[in-house]
């Protein structure tokens, strides 16, 4: 029976040392590393109808297997019919051993059921080595069940890395698994 190494574990045996010597840095702490995982659901229906968020709420608990934080609107938008504080959307900051269980069932299972993929866009970094990557629904995780879901909602799940730049984002990102095209 072998047991099975965790991404941590892998990160700190096998993917560091390698990617010191790949980006020829001079000390093993200069290495990138994920520091966190945001997943963020933004609902704009919540102006109107509030239960549509704790629906969102229920589905992004489910997901991630924490509980999420309800974000309110910093400002009032006319157009939108928006008032200062608000509740918007929701959001998990995901860190520690849920942030690396949650990166491999991405990699793992979530990113090979995306409807037509072809590899994730390296375009989608921000300047500081950190990575967003928008969902269209939330159909494709395995822990939601189809027949409770009442219409799909997006979600945006950023990978923040400990990276300098992109360049160094994305060589973490894909020692780590992540399959870029």
């Amino acid at each position: 029976m072998t047991k099975m190494i965790d991404l941590n574990e892998k990160y700190n045996k096998e993917i560091r040392p390698e990617l010191k010597k790949k980006l020829k840095l001079k000390n093993i702490m200069m290495v990138p590393r994920l520091e966190k995982i945001v997943v963020n659901s933004g609902v704009g229906e919540a102006t109107q109808n509030i239960k549509v968020l704790d629906k969102v709420m229920e589905e992004l608990a489910i997901i991630t297997g924490q509980k999420p934080i309800i974000r309110r609107a910093r400002k009032s938008i006319a157009q939108f019919r928006v008032r200062e504080g608000m509740p918007i959307a929701a959001s998990v900051t995901l860190r520690g051993k849920r942030m690396y269980e949650f990166f491999e069932r991405m990699v793992d299972i979530v990113i090979p059921r995306i409807k037509d993929f072809r590899g994730l866009s390296s375009r989608s970094f921000d300047g500081s080595g950190n990575y967003t990557l928008a969902m269209k629904d939330q159909l494709v995780f395995p822990e939601i069940n189809y027949n409770k879901v009442e219409r799909t909602k997006g979600m945006s799940i950023t990978f923040v890395t400990s990276a300098k730049s992109n360049d160094q984002g994305l060589i973490l990102l894909k020692h780590l698994g992540m399959p870029f095209g």
